[in-house]
């Protein structure tokens, strides 16, 4: 990419074949890595509908994410494009990098299904008996 662009960390509808993908990709967005958070992070599911992962300073675990190199021009529209309650912030990655990724804010995840045992949205799709790779039942 010739532009300016930034390294973003998406752990939900973003993600590669999902719902909201079509808006990475209509900014000029490409997929970099599959990776990991820090084991501080937790995620809830928003009424089947999307995730919300937030770092914690109690007990957390790895979240299963996408890394994709996005046009820094691109960054806004793809806010502008998610759910409510979910916002661009700062995620630590395993490997120790910190990254810019999406957060739930905490009015969000409140009274939420809390996911993080089971690693991820894709993961927590296929435990619900939806491909997790199309938003379709299996």
């Amino acid at each position: 990419m010739s532009e300016a662009t930034v390294l973003l960390a998406v752990n939900g509808t973003l993600m590669r074949g999902l719902e909201l993908n079509p808006n990475m990709l209509a900014v000029g967005a490409e997929f970099v890595a599959e990776a990991n958070t820090a084991g501080c992070y937790r995620i809830w599911s928003i009424n089947d509908r999307h995730p919300a992962m937030m770092r914690t300073p109690d007990e957390g675990s790895k979240v299963a994410l996408e890394l994709w190199q996005v046009p820094a021009a691109g960054l806004a529209q793809i806010l502008q494009n998610e759910p409510a309650g979910l916002s661009i912030g700062k995620v630590l990655l395993d490997d120790g990098r910190e990254v810019l990724g999406v957060l739930g804010e905490p009015f969000l995840c409140a009274n939420r299904t809390e996911i993080t045992a089971l690693g991820g949205w894709r993961a927590y799709r296929q435990s619900r008996g939806l491909n997790p790779d199309s938003g379709k039942e299996a």
